[in-house]
């Protein structure tokens, strides 16, 4: 457990193996002001992780940010029945044996919203990805969207690899697939909308976090949507 911000924290989860490369795995954990816990990309469960949890606060949102970041929401459901569970359309569809409590597709008023500020990120057909903003820590949060990986977390293939996708820190940005697959003007107007909160920092579930200056890092990492 790191605690990056007041009311924030991230935990490193165990690696999962995606196209032949092991990719990291991390959750946030964001206090609200009820006391309450809100839970991005659950990770695997553990005792010392519910120990420290429950030293945080009650668990009452879990977040599945986009159709990659769901695999642990199962085990969460059941040790916790009473939290409330918010997908994508595309994470809603891909896991019919989950009940969700609601869409993030959709404009709702959340109850989150005066301290969490969200945005869907549409554009491709391969992905889409709801992206946060903590409004307290000025922190912006992502899932795939953004990687940034050490060259020391690969071996001498998978730096190749990952060099050519465009996903090696300091460097980091959305891989190149899904780079390919937007529609850039789309792309252009989210990465405007991320851009005006000025954030901070940035938590990424896959490679370094920004823990300074993430404005700049962000207008570096999107560059491929354009001037």
């Amino acid at each position: 457990m790191q605690k990056l911000a007041e009311n924030l924290w991230i935990f490193d989860g165990e690696p999962v193996t995606f196209l032949a490369c092991p990719f990291t795995t991390r959750m946030t954990v964001i206090r609200l002001s009820d006391g309450s816990l809100w839970i991005h990309s659950p990770i695997k469960l553990g005792a010392d992780l519910m120990q420290s949890l429950s030293a945080l606060g009650q668990v009452r949102y879990l977040i599945a940010p986009n159709h990659l970041h769901h695999l642990y929401l199962d085990e969460w459901q059941q040790v916790f029945p009473k939290a409330l569970t918010y997908g994508t359309d595309q994470v809603i569809k891909k896991r019919g044996d989950l009940n969700f409590n609601g869409s993030l597709d959709q404009e709702e008023s959340w109850p989150w919203a005066d301290e969490i500020s969200q945005m869907m990120f549409t554009g491709s057909r391969l992905m889409q990805e709801t992206v946060f903003f903590h409004l307290e820590s000025r922190t912006l949060i992502v899932t795939d969207l953004i990687e940034n990986f050490p060259k020391a977390h690969f071996n001498w293939w998978q730096r190749v690899l990952a060099k050519g996708v465009g996903i090696l820190a300091p460097n980091g940005k959305t891989p190149l697939d899904w780079r390919l697959s937007f529609n850039k003007k789309q792309a252009k107007i989210h990465f405007e909308k991320m851009k005006s909160w000025a954030p901070d920092k940035i938590v990424l579930a896959h490679g370094n976090i920004i823990e300074n200056n993430g404005t700049e890092f962000l207008t570096r990492s999107f560059a491929w949507v354009g001037g």
